[in-house]
């Protein structure tokens, strides 16, 4: 019986490296294209994603209890770490939640939709899919063949280098270009940051506040 050479896949591993697309974030410019494009509770979604740094299913799965409004943040843990992250809401932000019907539900979902498709296993891709399909909209993306959004894995779908994770790049960036010491960004976005692990930093709310009222509107 023959066997497998090992080495006939190595070629195949190289292709798929450089299939890769470098992340990069989102200009303000093509964030303001975005908005006029989005929707219901996209609009939402994004300015989440641009004002707090956090991934599309984190943001999705939110509700009411996550939110103070009184004292201005967002308390949630993170589903990939488990991180329990405090971070105070931006004024645009702030603005946007209060023009939301509230309820009388404390634990109702902020996004009951995208709630109801992140809270079900395996269900990151639809609502990825989505924001591709605004993308395409905004003549930011191309639509995907068939082949391209298909499943199995001799199909290789390419990676764009703009997705809704490009949205905590962006966030990064631009608290980064405004001047906002590392330590201080990296707390607000959940990165591990090595200037807070060497001086044991604590960050206080009012610096993050201070900082993301940097961020500019983009509505």
């Amino acid at each position: 019986m023959a066997q497998d050479n090992p080495a006939a896949k190595l070629d195949v591993l190289k292709r798929r490296e450089t299939d890769r697309a470098e992340r990069r974030p989102f200009t303000v410019k093509e964030l303001k294209t975005i908005m006029t494009h989005a929707s219901g509770e996209w609009k939402g979604l994004i300015l989440f994603g641009l004002y707090t740094g956090q991934r599309l299913k984190d943001i999705a799965r939110l509700t009411w209890l996550n939110i103070d409004l009184e004292n201005k943040e967002l308390r949630f843990v993170t589903d990939k770490t488990g991180r329990r992250m405090v971070i105070p809401l931006a004024t645009p932000l702030l603005a946007h939640l209060q023009a939301i019907p509230a309820g009388d539900d404390p634990a109702a979902p902020l996004f009951p939709d995208a709630h109801t498709i992140a809270s079900k296993e395996g269900s990151d891709s639809r609502l990825s899919q989505q924001f591709q399909a605004l993308l395409v909209a905004a003549s930011m993306a191309t639509e995907r063949t068939k082949d391209e959004t298909g499943k199995g894995r001799s199909l290789r779908r390419p990676v764009s280098e703009i997705s809704f994770h490009s949205l905590r790049h962006t966030a990064t960036s631009l608290l980064k270009n405004a001047g906002v010491p590392e330590a201080v960004a990296m707390d607000i976005i959940g990165h591990d940051s090595e200037a807070i692990s060497r001086h044991y930093t604590h960050i206080e709310t009012k610096a993050k506040r201070a900082a993301l009222q940097k961020l500019p509107k983009v509505m």
